[in-house]
């Protein structure tokens, strides 16, 4: 059995799909519009979350973007469901990082298959990323409630690349997977380099570009300032030494324009947790996604330091 979330402003909508997917075994909670679905997500994460596209307060689109630009709650699929049939509808829903569309009316079988294709997949992937073979997901969660519940103070470290997109791009996704996957060893080699055990460090792939390390107060930001230096080198030696060398390469930006690009580096936010002061996962996720955006903002290779 799945926990789902469903928000919707149409309450008729809303006891139907409850009725829908209870009866496929499923438990369900919902919400009538973004805001509430937010905070029922800061609560208790679902297995799945089903959204409306136009909701009031805040829209299906923009909880859809929050939920994925917080890297806590990034990996929590998202059905968009819309009364608006058009590509442009979709493209929209798919560019705010929903994982799958399906336009009002619609057949409540297809929906409930759809569904059912959805959580198999999230359960095949479990709690290891494919690409760099790190812990992800419910792993990185279960490591921070269990630092949480010894009681003394622990660093989460979130790691990015910048540009990544358009270095994928350029480069191909050949060169981008090998990238990923040098950069989860560079991380953990820089985690041993410093004590000559792994083990002390916690080392997360969210996915994508998107890392977690999870260590101690004292360790964290010269770990970190490590693994920007490792990573710099997996880039370098992933584009040969030529673009190494020029430090910047022609790509294509968001708007379809070449221009330059410098080589993609790592940006850092380090998040010190007091077990007293705790919030939730989300809240956490919130803090590392905006100290993270003011770190890219600071240049390649920046580490930033607060308290959560």
């Amino acid at each position: 059995m799945s926990y789902l979330l469903l928000a919707d402003d149409n309450e008729d909508m809303r006891l139907m799909l409850r009725e829908l997917f209870r009866a496929s075994g499923h438990e369900v909670s919902m919400a009538a519009d973004g805001v509430e679905a937010l905070a029922a997500i800061a609560e208790r994460e679902p297995d799945l979350v089903i959204l409306d596209h136009s909701m009031p307060h805040m829209s299906g689109l923009e909880v859809c973007r929050r939920l994925k630009q917080n890297p806590f709650t990034a990996r929590v699929p998202v059905m968009m469901l819309t009364a608006q049939s058009g590509v442009e509808s979709k493209v929209e829903g798919f560019a705010a990082g929903a994982d799958d569309y399906i336009a009002k009316p619609f057949d409540p079988r297809e929906l409930r298959a759809r569904v059912q294709a959805m959580l198999r997949l999230v359960q095949r992937e479990g709690d290891r990323n494919p690409t760099s073979g790190l812990p992800g997901g419910r792993a990185i969660e279960s490591e921070i409630m269990a630092r949480l519940d010894a009681g003394a103070l622990f660093a989460v470290c979130y790691l990015d690349l910048d540009n990544f997109k358009p270095f994928a791009d350029t480069f191909g996704f050949a060169i981008a997977d090998v990238v990923i996957r040098g950069l989860g060893t560079a991380i953990r080699d820089a985690s041993s380099a410093m004590t000559g055990d792994a083990s002390v460090d916690f080392v997360g792939h969210i996915g994508g570009d998107d890392f977690i390390v999870v260590s101690t107060i004292d360790r964290a930001t010269p770990l970190m300032n490590e693994c920007a230096a490792r990573c710099r080198q997996v880039i370098e030696s992933a584009v040969g030494p030529a673009a190494a060398a020029a430090g910047t390469y022609a790509g294509v930006d968001r708007e379809g324009r070449v221009r330059e690009f410098p080589l993609a580096g790592v940006s850092v936010a380090v998040l010190h947790v007091q077990p007293t002061t705790w919030v939730n996962m989300a809240h956490l996720g919130m803090r590392a996604a905006e100290l993270k955006r003011r770190a890219k903002m600071q240049g390649h290779g920046a580490v930033l330091v607060e308290t959560a």
